[in-house]
Parts: structure tokens; sequence; C-alpha cells
């Protein structure tokens, strides 16, 4: 199994952390307030910790679970704190009424995190186009990740599978711009009628 650290300590860390231990994996929480993380560490048990705001991660996979705008100043604030590790992105950059991208079109929060990152990091794009609920349910839904290094992809797909979910393995970091896109499209398909209780996936007609 992995070791994963989890920056953030809101709901979709609420979500992946129970997953992932529920999956034998080691969790760690980190948040900037230190409280809430102890507080989501108790809420997880599991023999969940918490870690310090700053210190080098334990895990080898690190999950930004923070907002789209402290990606980056977070990324950029551990510095060589995440070098050689795994870092994977679940960020959507919506606009404030999330009708857009708030982002450039040619890039995506993924890449902006890569670039901000030691070189010697590995950049995952995925769990984007999930709700947390959805998350927390369960069920066995596609993940889709984007990412340039096949290694850590591996890596991440094998945690994704831990978890009882389908890794979907959409290309390099480049299309993590277009999987924020497809979040974009999630929140358009909400507001028309069909709710936040649904996530995209692949249809293989039986072949799995």
């Amino acid at each position: 199994m992995s070791s994963i650290s989890i920056i953030g300590s809101g709901n979709m860390a609420r979500a992946i952390g129970a997953l992932a231990l529920k999956g034998g994996n080691t969790v760690e929480i980190i948040g900037r307030d230190a409280d809430k993380a102890r507080a989501l560490t108790q809420t997880l048990g599991n023999g969940a910790t918490a870690g310090t705001w700053g210190v080098t991660p334990t895990g080898d996979i690190v999950i930004l679970a923070v907002l789209f705008a402290s990606a980056v100043p977070v990324v950029s604030e551990y510095g060589e704190a995440l070098a050689e590790k795994i870092v994977v992105d679940i960020t959507n950059p919506f606009n404030a009424d999330a009708t857009g991208l708030a982002i450039p079109h040619d890039t995506s929060i993924a890449q902006m995190v890569a670039e901000a990152a030691p070189e010697s990091t590995h950049v995952v794009k995925a769990f984007n186009t999930l709700f947390s609920h959805i998350l927390s349910a369960g069920d066995p839904v596609d993940v889709f990740m984007a990412g340039d290094h096949k290694q850590a992809k591996a890596s991440v797909s094998r945690f994704i599978m831990s978890l009882g979910l389908r890794p979907r393995d959409a290309g390099d970091l480049s299309m993590a711009h277009w999987l924020e896109g497809a979040g974009l499209l999630e929140m358009g398909l909400a507001r028309t009628g069909m709710g936040f209780n649904f996530s995209l996936g692949i249809n293989l007609g039986g072949m799995e």
C-alpha cells in the first residue's frame, strides 16, 4: 500500500483520507490550521496522523487538497520539502460563479504547480472530476488522471485501486487542462437539472 500525505483538511481531504485508510494506506493530514488538521485525524481514526505545516511530508504521495488559488503558493512555500515526491493536484480553477476557468486557456493549475515544484517532483492531476460526497459513498467510480511521469502515474494508479476506484489515464500533463474543463462541464450539468449526485465515467460495454 501507499504512504499518503494530504495537504488540506476540507471535504475532499476527509473523503480521500477515509478511503485511503480503509484501503490499508497510511495517512498524514497537514493543515495550516493545526487544530483543524488534528480534528480531522481524530474523525478519520484508524491511525491517521497530523503533520506539521511546512515540514517535509511523510508520504511518498502528497495530495494537494486546497482551494485552487492556494495550490501554487503552497507548493512554492514547501519548496524542496516536496523534492522526489509525487504531488497529486485535485483542484479545479473555476471562476467565482463556476461558469468558466479562472486561468489562461493554454495551461492548467496542475502545470502551474509543476512549474512551481522542484524539478524532481512529479505532478499528477487526479480526482478533480469527483464531488466529495460521491467519493465518500465508496462506489467504484472512474478517476481520470494525467501526468508526464510513467512511474508516478503507476504509483497513483495503484493508490486509486486501493480505494476501490478505477484509474483512467488521460495522457500527459497537458491533458490536465481538459480534465479541469471536464470539472467545469460537471458544474454546467449540475446547474441545468442533473444536480450533484453523479460522476463522469467510461462505459466499456461490459469489457471490464
